[in-house]
C-alpha cells in the first residue's frame, strides 16, 4: 500500500515538473511586443508602446477568433507565410513567429472606427517587430484583417490564473479606480492581454488588464 502511495506521488510529482517545464519553455520561447515603462502607480503600470502590425477578428467566440488567427499564421495569407505558434517553422521564404501578448476584447466595446461589427470576441495577434504596414502578409479569409497601432500609452494591471469574464470586469474596475485619482484619463474602452499558451499551468499564466489613456 505505501508503494502504491508512494509511486502514485512520484508519478504526480512528474507530471506537475513536466507541466511547469512546458510552461517556462512556451514564455521563453515566444517572443514579446516591446515598450517603454515609464511608471508605476500602486500595482498599475504606465508603458509606452511603439507603432505595431496586428492581424485581428471579430468572431462569435474567442475559440473561432483563435482559430481563423492561426490560420493566418499557418499560412492563410498572400506570401503563404507559416508560423509555429511558439517558435518559427521554417518554410520556403520567410515563417513569421507568433508574438506575445494575444489581445481580445467583446465586440460590444468596438470603437466607430471597426470595420467589422460582428457581435462576439474580437481578437488580435501582434506581428514580430520585422514586420512593418508593407511588408506584412495580406490575410486571405475576409474576416481577418491587418490594423496598424500607432503609438500608445497604456495602463497596464497584471494578474494571474484564469480569465472568466467576470474577473477580468473586477480586474478592469480595479485599473479605473486606480489610475483616476492620479489625472490619468483613459481613452476608449479596457482590453485583455494574454500571454500564455493553452497549455501553462493556471498559476503561471501572466495576463493583464489594460487601457490606452491620455500621452499628456
Amino acid at each position: 500500500m505505501k508503494q502504491r502511495v508512494k509511486t502514485v506521488f512520484l508519478g504526480g510529482a512528474a507530471v506537475l515538473a513536466g507541466w511547469i517545464a512546458w510552461g517556462l519553455y512556451s514564455t521563453w520561447s515566444t517572443e514579446s511586443v516591446p515598450y517603454e515603462r515609464l511608471r508605476t502607480v500602486d500595482g498599475v503600470e504606465l508603458r509606452r508602446y511603439p507603432e505595431t502590425v496586428t492581424v485581428e477578428t471579430t468572431a462569435p467566440d474567442g475559440r473561432t477568433a483563435f482559430r481563423r488567427l492561426f490560420r493566418y499564421l499557418s499560412g492563410a495569407n498572400a506570401s503563404g507565410q507559416s508560423v509555429s505558434m511558439t517558435t518559427p517553422v521554417e518554410t520556403q521564404g520567410e515563417s513569421i513567429a507568433m508574438t506575445t501578448p494575444v489581445r481580445s476584447r467583446s465586440s460590444d466595446t468596438a470603437t466607430a472606427n471597426d470595420t467589422d461589427h460582428t457581435d462576439g470576441m474580437r481578437m488580435a495577434f501582434y506581428l514580430p517587430a520585422d514586420y512593418d504596414p508593407e511588408t506584412a502578409p495580406e490575410p486571405t479569409e475576409p474576416a481577418v484583417r491587418l490594423r496598424v497601432e500607432p503609438e500608445t500609452t497604456v495602463a497596464v494591471r497584471p494578474f494571474s490564473w484564469y480569465t472568466p469574464e467576470w474577473r477580468v470586469r473586477r480586474m478592469e474596475r480595479q485599473l479605473r479606480s486606480t489610475i483616476r485619482p492620479e489625472g490619468i484619463t483613459p481613452v476608449g474602452e479596457p482590453f485583455l492581454l494574454r500571454y500564455d499558451a493553452p497549455l501553462t499551468p493556471p498559476f503561471m499564466r501572466r495576463n493583464e488588464v489594460a487601457v490606452a489613456v491620455d500621452a499628456d
